[in-house]
């Protein structure tokens, strides 16, 4: 009796180890497919105060600087990133 019993236990550890799960890659792989936009609203658009979308449209005119400027300290424009 006690050959079966012990017999029975080695083959349940056995059988237990065989079927463990198998190592996962840590990082899912990239799927290319997918192209990710910030806000959702798409390449040209952001989101608005509400959470519309909004068209990404500046009026040169309106701005005291041209593209690539900013105001500096005393009023005078400055270069982007200087």
């Amino acid at each position: 009796m006690k050959k079966i019993l012990i017999s029975a236990v080695l083959f349940a550890a056995m059988t237990a180890a065989a079927s463990a799960m198998p190592l996962a890659p840590v990082e899912p792989a990239a799927n290319t497919d997918v192209i990710q936009v910030a806000g959702g609203c798409g390449a040209g658009w952001h989101r608005g105060p509400y959470g519309g979308c909004l068209r990404n449209f500046a009026d040169p005119a309106a701005h005291a600087c041209p593209r690539g400027f900013h105001i500096g300290p005393g009023g005078g424009c400055r270069g982007n990133g200087k």
